[in-house]
Formats: C-alpha cells, structure tokens, sequence
C-alpha cells in the first residue's frame, strides 16, 4: 500500500525548508480579514521551528496576472503570521533576486521567511523552469502544506519538488487528504452528502463520484433548478443549464440503480426580482412544485429544509459543498444557515468545503462545532471526483 510522506518521516533539523502554502486570503484596507488558512498552515510551521529548521514561506495571493501589483502584495500576511505565531516574520518584497538569496543564506535556524507573491511573475503559472530553479535554490527541502493549489501543476508545486530530492506533505495536506479521501472512501454509514452551488458542470463529476460512495445525497442552491427541468417541471426565471439536463437525468438514474436516496427540493422561497450587485431582492414567496414564469428560486424552501435536517440527523458522516441559495443576500441565507446548524447539531464525522459554505458557517458561529473544514476550492472537487492531483502526485511517497 502506497502511503504519501510527511514531515514526520524525514530528517529536517537545521534544514532550509521551502514551504508551500496557502496565504491566498482577503485583504480588506490592508488587513487579512480573514485568517483561517494561514491559521491552518500553523501545525506545520510551528513543527518546523521546533526541529530549527529555516522557513522559506511561499504562496499566492489573487490575480495579478504576473505583473507587481502592491494590491496582491503578502506583506499583510506576513504581520498576520507574526502576531499568530507571537515571533518576528520576515517579509521579503520580492520572490527571486540576488538579495532574496543573500537574505536567506543568512537566516539563523528558527527564522521565518515569507516571499512576496509567486504570482508577481508568469512563470509561476506557466511552471517556467528557470523559475522553478530558483526557487528550488532556496532550500534543501520541499514541503507541500497548500492543498488548495495542489491541483495546478505550477513552479511552485510541481516545478521545485521536481528539483529537490526530499518532498513531503505538511500537516495540513495530510488532513485534507485523510477526510476527503479516507474518511469519504470508507465512511462511517448512513454517509449523507450535501451539495450546492451554481452549476451542475461544475459537480456532475463530483456528484457521479459520489453516488458511488454515499447513502443519500441532497441537492440545493442553483444547480438544483437544472434537475428540476430533467424531472419535466418548469423553473421560471431561475438559472439553469438545459444542455445539463441529460446529465441531471443520468445522475437521478444512477441514484435509484445504486439505491442512493436522492433529495431534490420539493419547495423553494423564489423572487419575482433579483439584483445580486445591489444584493436585493423583490417580493419573496414559497413555491412548491414547479416554479412560475416571472420568479426565481433564491433558497430552499421550509418543507425541505425539514427534510434535508432529518436526514442529515440521522447520518454517521456528512460531506457539505455549496450554498442552498443566494447565501450573500440574508433574506435568501436561510436554507443554507440551517443546513449548518443541522450540520453543526448532528453527532457526524462532518467535512465542509467551499468559500460560501465555510462562510455560512463562520457567520453561524458554529465552525467549531465541524470535524473537519476544507480549505481546498477546486482541489476538493477534484479530489473528490477522484482525479490525481499534480501537487500530491510529485511529492515522496512509500510502500507501507
């Protein structure tokens, strides 16, 4: 059996240790506001310091579409990271450069290192070579810590490992592996998976994934508009994908062939008006059924919010990604704050994922309360459908 290393299975003492992360958080007026990837990242940080190791942190940070932009700039993190580790963080306002290395060569053991945004340049994306090399030349160890980016095979996961003969995952990547891999592949049963979101294209893998995993999916958020034209009912004004309709009818087939139970919603709140940029909607009313031409779905509605809680009350594991509704507008948030708190109540093994999920849950209070919480977007879903993932597929692994 294959096993991926860790940073517990390598000598790293007195080592240069090239960190990939995920820093790849909101800046608002110059602050991170909001933390929690970098928070996730401090399991690994912390036990890199304390076997005296050099940190050489790198990450991303937006688009700047490999152009310098003090907009993108991680110079906010590094001050985040300090106060969070409560010791100094050197931030570096460059990621190559003879004065980076110079800095570097002179770090003392226990020294923390950020460089500034790998995105700066084109040849992070593009996975340049030469790019890679330099990089590589800062360290004598690769640890991969950034799940969220281990799906893009640039410079930094994929180019610099290839260069360096030990690279091993951080703590955080071996998380994340374990409860969307492990704990999904071989879960404690009923396994209720919850999704959500916009579009059936960017799930139906996803979700033919997961009926081969799972005891009972639910289906929310817009997506769950397209299933409602497969079924012959008409959505109204709500945004659908009617080439994805043949899908939707193919993944309700494979439901009842593999004896899934799928839950579709039989009600949903809708609006004879939406204006998302100005976040405000027009009347509100509950439809069962099919939808009116002139309304449009926003949420789910009370009859099956009721009976998307019993079952995910009664399940032993339970995988949530996406919103039920328009999550950003509080009068449509309501079916996706109760799938949190049914979430949140129930005594699973709980795994969340997506930005809007972990934000209806932070805005609950109650992410606490969930076993584990993803900090992987597009990574998660991909893993989940089960495609390799570049950034786990370069580093060390092991015949256990």
């Amino acid at each position: 059996m294959r096993r991926l290393q860790t940073v517990q299975d390598v000598n790293l003492r007195e080592k240069r240790v090239l960190l990939r992360v995920d820093f790849n958080v909101p800046i608002d007026g110059g602050r991170v506001a909001d933390g929690s990837r970098i928070r996730a990242a401090l399991p690994t940080v912390r036990y890199l310091l304390e076997q005296s190791t050099k940190i050489v942190l790198m990450s991303h940070l937006g688009r700047p579409n490999g152009q310098k932009n003090p907009k993108y700039s991680l110079r906010p993190v590094a001050q985040e990271l300090s106060a969070m580790l409560s010791r100094p963080v050197l931030f570096l306002d460059d990621c190559l450069g003879p004065d980076v290395a110079k800095t570097i060569d002179e770090l003392d053991e226990g020294s923390v290192v950020l460089l500034e945004n790998l995105r700066f340049y084109g040849g992070e994306e593009a996975n340049d070579p030469k790019f890679a090399a330099q990089l590589a030349s800062y360290g004598d160890v690769f640890v991969n810590d950034a799940f969220g980016t281990a799906h893009r095979a640039h410079a930094s996961t994929v180019g610099v490992p290839a260069l360096l003969p030990v690279k091993v995952a951080g703590f955080l990547m071996q998380k994340e592996l374990e409860f969307l891999g492990d704990r999904t592949a071989n879960p404690e049963r009923p396994f209720a998976v919850i999704l959500g979101g916009a579009k059936v294209s960017d799930k139906i893998g996803v979700i033919d994934a997961l009926l081969d995993r799972c005891d009972r999916m639910l289906i929310g958020g817009a997506m769950a508009y397209t299933f409602q034209l497969a079924r012959g009912e008409s959505a109204g004004n709500s945004p659908v994908e009617p080439s994805r309709t043949e899908d939707a009818v193919r993944a309700i087939r494979k439901a009842k062939e593999k004896g899934v139970e799928l839950l579709l919603p039989t009600d949903n709140l809708c609006t004879d008006h939406l204006d998302f940029a100005q976040k405000k909607v027009g009347e509100l009313r509950t439809v069962a059924g099919p939808i009116p031409a002139g309304w449009q779905g926003v949420d789910i509605g009370p009859k099956t919010i009721g009976a998307f809680g019993g079952a995910i009350g009664g399940a032993k594991t339970v995988l949530w990604n996406g919103p039920m509704g328009v999550a950003e507008i509080p009068s449509c948030a309501g079916g996706t704050f109760a799938v949190a708190k049914f979430i949140a109540d129930s005594k699973a093994l709980s795994i969340v994922g997506g930005g809007d999920s972990i934000e209806a849950l932070n805005r609950s209070g109650r992410a606490d309360d969930i076993s584990f919480i993803s900090t992987g977007g597009g990574a998660s879903l991909e893993f989940l459908e089960g495609k390799e993932l570049p950034g786990v597929a370069i580093l060390n692994w092991t015949t256990a």
